[in-house]
């Protein structure tokens, strides 16, 4: 009887329980945020709030089908049930929540110096920053980047969403619309099965939505590398890109030229290509279809910068390369938080730096001789080098992480199997193993001594507060400070008071030497931005006086209690 019963209850079309648990997920993320949504449209919005409403009650008889139906073609339909709803949901989030950041407004302008002809790149639009919200880049020159940082594509397509307003609701509903193509893409691309995991990492958890509101150029090159990340050892096989394959490399030079993350993965993607043909085809094959893709690529990228290439090209250059050269103040959850917030600073941040680079190339390197065994983690290596630089937010992360999704689908470990590893001699004689230890320390050294140097540095200058201008009972207009710099070369520092997190804005230096001396001690008096610092109420607020200099780059930090803000100290 009992047999009886399974046969009555199971179908050969049974989907599998994995299959059930990952739409369930999706499902399931579609809740984070949600509420704040609804809250926030329930105000002011009320068609939103119903839309909102209706989302809901998808999720929940969606949830209770995942568990119930009988047959994997029922269970594939809910797949794109979630999917809608996720796009329905991003889409009422950006309804309400569209004016952007920092990036946004500057996508937009640049957008809008296109569409008149005017110069785009090293141009500074600081009016911008002015807007409610909109947070400034400081330099650690003492002043703050207003300047258009990005390769061109992402305002291109900012062009038709122009008619939208004059803030950076332009960018951000290009980015949101470009995602939401995105989780299409990969949803279509991948197995069946798998599919609701692209809605869920894509437009589930809040994070790429939040990041496509802010207008992050980042998420268009995200968007393009989809195709290509996509079962990549399978680029070019048999020595033949074809149409697919062709489009498949222009999408790679289409994301070089939306954003400067994508050229740090394309050397992992190329490199395992020519070790997965090369063990196929022999080496001159191998080598002449990674020409082919970097061809089309390359000739992707310049099409689309040609016209600033022409028009403005020192301008363009120093442009693209900014992110790289602006010297932008520490920030991020990587290991600059130890000069950031656990020392005092250090005299030595350009090893943060250094040791960035190194560690990006030993990856590479690594990523060549392991190939068999890192093949899958292309999509994955090439950020770990990020946790060491001086700007190592987690939006260089999170940004990626679908095409870490779409390599764990699509690219498994057995499609290395008989990839070319270079292994000369030294490498591959009886004390193989060994050598190779050896060789993975000696790549991997120079960027932990470069890290270790930034991190054990020293403040140069030391700082106290001698005296302190009240411009009310919890504000503070002025503030004399004793700085000597301890140091053995001449510096230039700027000043700041932070409250936590993040950094704030300069304050101006109105009397005293601009440069102190080494060895030397002088007194300056420092106003505040826009006349006033609020001194924070609450307990347990870290307030730190910050001074940063870009030639060496360095920070020195002194711990400031709140007694001597309020002239008690």
């Amino acid at each position: 009887m009992s047999a009886i019963r399974r046969a009555r209850t199971e179908t050969p079309d049974a989907p599998a329980q994995w299959h059930r648990v990952l739409t369930l997920l999706a499902d399931v993320s579609l809740f984070i945020g949600t509420r704040t949504v609804w809250t926030q449209a329930a105000t002011h919005r009320l068609t939103l709030a119903a839309i909102i409403s209706v989302c809901y009650a998808s999720i929940l008889v969606t949830g209770v089908l995942t568990l119930t139906v009988r047959r994997a073609r029922s269970l594939a339909r809910l797949d794109v049930i979630v999917l809608v709803t996720a796009i329905v949901l991003t889409l009422c989030t950006w309804a309400l929540n569209h004016a952007g950041g920092d990036e946004a407004v500057l996508t937009t302008q640049a957008a809008r110096e296109m569409v008149h002809g005017n110069q785009v790149y090293d141009h500074a639009w600081p009016w911008l920053f002015r807007i409610k919200g909109v947070a400034l880049t400081a330099t650690t020159t003492g002043g703050y980047d207003f300047t258009y940082g990005y390769p061109p594509l992402t305002p291109l397509l900012t062009v038709p969403f122009l008619w939208l307003g004059h803030d950076g609701a332009p960018a951000t509903a290009a980015a949101t619309a470009v995602l939401i193509v995105g989780a299409v893409v990969l949803w279509r691309l991948l197995p069946a099965p798998w599919r609701s995991a692209a809605t869920m990492v894509c437009l589930g958890f809040s994070f790429l939505p939040m990041y496509a509101r802010q207008g992050y150029p980042a998420i268009v090159g995200l968007v393009l590398l989809i195709p290509v990340v996509v079962r990549w050892p399978r680029f070019g096989a048999g020595g033949r890109l074809g149409v697919a394959g062709i489009a498949r490399a222009a999408c790679l030079g289409a994301a070089c030229a939306a954003q400067q993350l994508p050229w740090f993965v394309t050397p992992f993607l190329l490199a395992g290509v020519y070790a997965v043909r090369r063990g196929e085809l022999g080496g001159r094959e191998a080598a002449r279809v990674v020409l082919r893709i970097t061809g089309i690529a390359v000739l992707t990228w310049l099409l689309i910068n040609a016209y600033f290439m022409v028009s403005e090209p020192g301008p363009w250059l120093e442009g693209i390369a900014l992110p790289l050269t602006q010297g932008a103040v520490l920030h991020g959850q990587g290991l600059v938080g130890i000069s950031l917030y656990f020392t005092h600073g250090s005299d030595r941040l350009d090893w943060y730096s250094h040791a960035s680079m190194l560690l990006a190339a030993a990856l590479l390197a690594l990523f060549v001789l392991f190939v068999r065994r890192l093949g899958p983690a292309a999509t994955v290596l090439p950020w770990c080098a990020f946790f060491l630089a001086t700007r190592s937010q987690d939006g260089y992360y999170l940004m990626m992480t679908p095409l870490w999704l779409a390599a764990a689908i699509t690219v498994p470990l057995s499609d290395f199997s008989r990839a070319w590893q270079p292994r000369p001699r030294w490498l591959s004689g009886p004390r193989r193993r060994p050598a190779l230890v050896t060789a993975v320390v000696a790549l991997v050294a120079p960027a932990l001594v470069s890290a270790t140097l930034a991190v054990t540095g020293r403040p140069p200058l030391a700082m106290d507060i001698t005296a302190v201008r009240h411009g009310s009972a919890r504000t503070v207009s002025a503030m004399t400070v004793q700085v000597t710099n301890t140091g053995g070369a001449a510096l230039t520092p700027y000043y700041m008071l932070t409250t936590g997190q993040g950094m704030n804005r300069y304050w101006t230096q109105v009397h005293g030497p601009a440069t102190i001396p080494a060895h030397t001690t002088a007194t300056i008096e420092l106003r505040a931005p826009s006349g006033k610092f609020d001194v924070p109420t609450q307990k347990g607020t870290h307030i730190r006086l910050r001074a940063f200099t870009a030639t060496p780059q360095t920070l020195s930090t002194r711990d400031v209690n709140r007694a001597e803000l309020d002239g008690k100290g």
